[in-house]
C-alpha cells in the first residue's frame, strides 16, 4: 500500500476546538493553546483559511470511531488480543474492529501497523469528501461574479480606466495609501442582483457567503485570493465577530463604560460634563480638545513633543510625540483643575492608549471618567462637532506641534466667542458665565 505522507499537525477534534475558540473572540494564538496545538499552528491554519472555520463545527456523530476508541483499539491489537475480544471491549461490531484495523493502518514502515494517531488522520481525511465548489465548476457565474468585484472601471465613453497600479502583498492595504480601481460590487450587491439580471436561470444563482469562502478559503479554486483588494475593507482576512466586538482597551472596564454615565449627561441641563479627544496631524503631532457638553465651553491641551523626538523609542517608554499617557494625564489634569468643583463632573474619551492613566486623573482630580464603546465616535457627539469646527484652523495633514500655548489659546477664545443656535445665538463663553454667576448666587442664598 502506498504511504500518502505525513500525518498534519493536529486532528479535526484540535481544529474543531480552535475555531470554536475563534467564534468566541480569541485570538490565533490563545486559541492554538487551548485546542493543544502550537502558536504558530493556530496561526496557520486562520491564515490558510481566511479567517473562516473550513470544517463543520458541529460534534461528530457517535456512527464513528472516537479518537479514544481508536488509542483503545491500538493498545489491545498491541497486545495480540482478537478482533472480537476488543470489539466486545469499545461495544463495537467485530467487522468495524477488523475494517478500521485494515483500512487505516499506518503503511510508512511497508507493513501494516496500526498506530491511534495515523489510523485518526487516515479517517479525517477520508472523511473530506470535498464538494467542487459552484463558482468553480459554473464558468458563466464564475465570470459574471469576477467582472462585478474586480472588473475594470470605464470613462463615458467606454474607455478602461486601469487606475494605479497596486502590488498585492498578501496583506490588507495600509491607510494613505493607493487602492486598486475596480468595480467593487459587495458580495451581497452580486448575490442580489444575479435575480434580476437572470431572474429565469436558476442556475445563476450564489449566496453572498460562498462568494466570501471562494475569496478567503485557499484551496477553493474559485477565485483568487488577491481579489479581496477589491472589497470595500481590502481585508486579506476575515475578522470574527466576537473577535471585533473584544476589541476594547485592557485599561477600560465594564464599570467606566459610557452606559454607566449618570443620566443627567444626556439631556445637557447640567453643566460640568466634558468630553474630550485628540486632533492628530503631521508626524504624529497632537492637539487635545475639551468640550463641556452644556455650554459648548471649549479648552485646548499643549501636547509639546518630547526632547527625544525622531530618536529611536525606548521599548515601553514614553511616546516621543508628545500625546503619551502621562503626557495626556498632566495635561487634562492642569487645565481642569482651574474649574469650581460644581463644573468637575465628570469626562467622556474614546478607548485610546493616551487615557490608560486615567485612574492616576480621577485621583489627581476628583473628575469621574467613563469612556465611550469600541469604535463609536459618535457617543461623545460634542467633541466630534467641536473637532470638526477646529479643523478650520488645524487641517488634516499639517504639523501640529509647531502652535504655541498662545496660539490654542488664541483659537479656543474664537471659538467660545461666536454665538450659537443651539445656545439660542449665545455664545459660549457668555453661556458659561451665567452658569458660573448662578452658581455663586446660589452659594450666597445658602449662606447662613
Amino acid at each position: 500500500m502506498r504511504s500518502p505522507g505525513r500525518p498534519t499537525a493536529g486532528r479535526r477534534e484540535h481544529r474543531r476546538r480552535f475555531w470554536q475558540a475563534i467564534a468566541c473572540g480569541l485570538s490565533s494564538e490563545n486559541a492554538a493553546l487551548g485546542a493543544g496545538v502550537s502558536p504558530p499552528v493556530g496561526t496557520r491554519w486562520f491564515r490558510e483559511s481566511g479567517g473562516m472555520p473550513p470544517i463543520s463545527l458541529a460534534p461528530l456523530s457517535g456512527r464513528y470511531l472516537s479518537f479514544a476508541e481508536r488509542e483503545e483499539i491500538a493498545i489491545l491489537h498491541a497486545q495480540h488480543v482478537g478482533i472480537r475480544t476488543i470489539a466486545r471491549h469499545i461495544s463495537r461490531s467485530p467487522s468495524t474492529v477488523s475494517r478500521e484495523l485494515r483500512r487505516n493502518a499506518a503503511t510508512r514502515s511497508g507493513g501494516l501497523e496500526y498506530r491511534a494517531t495515523t489510523a485518526q488522520w487516515h479517517a479525517d481525511r477520508r472523511a473530506r469528501r470535498p464538494k467542487v465548489a459552484k463558482l468553480a465548476a459554473h464558468n458563466d457565474l464564475r465570470r459574471y461574479v469576477s467582472d462585478r468585484l474586480a472588473g475594470m472601471i470605464a470613462a463615458a465613453n467606454g474607455t478602461r480606466v486601469p487606475g494605479p497600479h497596486v502590488h498585492w502583498n498578501g496583506r490588507r492595504q495600509g491607510r494613505r495609501q493607493d487602492r486598486r480601481w475596480a468595480a467593487s460590487w459587495s458580495p451581497e450587491q452580486i448575490a442580489n442582483r444575479l435575480k434580476v439580471d437572470f431572474p429565469e436561470d436558476e442556475s445563476m444563482r450564489i449566496s453572498h457567503e460562498a462568494i466570501y469562502q471562494a475569496l478567503y478559503v485557499q484551496g477553493r479554486g474559485a477565485l483568487r485570493r488577491e481579489l479581496v483588494a477589491c472589497l470595500r475593507t481590502g481585508r486579506a482576512l476575515r475578522v470574527p465577530r466576537a473577535r471585533t466586538r473584544g476589541r476594547g482597551k485592557k485599561f477600560v472596564t465594564a464599570d467606566i463604560l459610557i452606559s454607566k454615565r449618570p443620566p443627567e449627561v444626556e439631556d445637557r441641563a447640567v453643566p460640568g460634563h466634558w468630553e474630550g479627544d485628540l486632533i492628530v496631524g503631521l508626524g504624529s503631532s497632537a492637539i487635545g480638545t475639551l468640550v463641556e457638553r452644556t455650554t459648548r465651553f471649549t479648552m485646548l491641551l499643549t501636547l509639546a513633543r518630547m526632547d527625544d523626538y525622531g530618536q529611536p523609542r525606548i521599548k515601553n517608554g514614553p511616546v516621543l510625540a508628545g500625546h503619551g499617557a502621562e503626557a495626556v494625564r498632566d495635561a487634562i489634569a492642569s487645565s481642569i483643575i482651574t474649574l469650581p468643583t460644581q463644573l468637575r463632573r465628570s469626562l467622556t474619551w474614546d478607548q485610546g492608549t493616551e487615557m490608560a492613566q486615567h485612574v492616576q486623573l480621577r485621583i489627581d482630580t476628583g473628575l469621574p471618567i467613563h469612556f465611550c464603546d469600541p469604535h463609536s465616535p459618535w457617543q461623545h457627539d460634542t467633541n466630534e462637532n467641536t473637532n470638526g469646527l477646529l479643523r478650520q484652523y488645524f487641517p488634516k495633514g499639517t504639523d501640529l506641534s509647531r502652535h504655541s500655548h498662545d496660539d490654542l489659546a488664541a483659537v479656543a477664545a474664537a471659538l467660545n466667542s461666536r454665538p450659537r443656535k443651539t445656545l439660542g445665538w449665545k455664545t459660549p463663553a457668555e453661556a458659561l458665565a451665567d452658569h458660573l454667576c448662578s452658581i455663586t448666587q446660589r452659594g450666597v442664598a445658602t449662606t447662613p
